[in-house]
């Protein structure tokens, strides 16, 4: 898994599966971020090409630990297998979700949430 660390925003990028050992992998990089108000942080799935209910335990956790530190979490780059979970869980409908990257950027400035340059 990598993490990037640019300016204000926390970018996760998670591979293969997200389950169980996937899972626990995840919310102890997200765990482990020295949380900052106003921190965006980013999950790429892209190169997620599964996830199971472990999984999305730790994206819930994710955002609670986010919201509570007074960061926005999004995710991005939901491939179609993780995004049918998803949807079936309605946590689609919880989750900010952006098709790539770019376009999380773009939504912000038309927002005008804080992200810090």
């Amino acid at each position: 898994m990598t993490i990037t660390t640019d300016c204000q925003v926390i970018l996760f990028k998670p591979e293969g599966r997200i389950d169980l050992q996937g899972g626990m992998a995840l919310s102890e990089k997200m765990t482990a971020v020295v949380a900052q108000c106003n921190q965006l942080w980013v999950i790429d799935l892209a190169k997620v090409d599964f996830m199971d209910s472990s999984g999305l335990v730790s994206l819930v956790k994710g955002l609670k630990v986010a919201r509570q530190s007074g960061c926005r979490l999004v995710i991005c780059n939901v491939q179609p297998p993780v995004r049918l979970i998803l949807e079936l869980t309605q946590l689609d409908s919880v989750f900010e979700i952006f098709s790539s990257y770019e376009d999380i950027f773009m939504d912000t400035s038309e927002k005008s949430l804080a992200v810090a340059n």
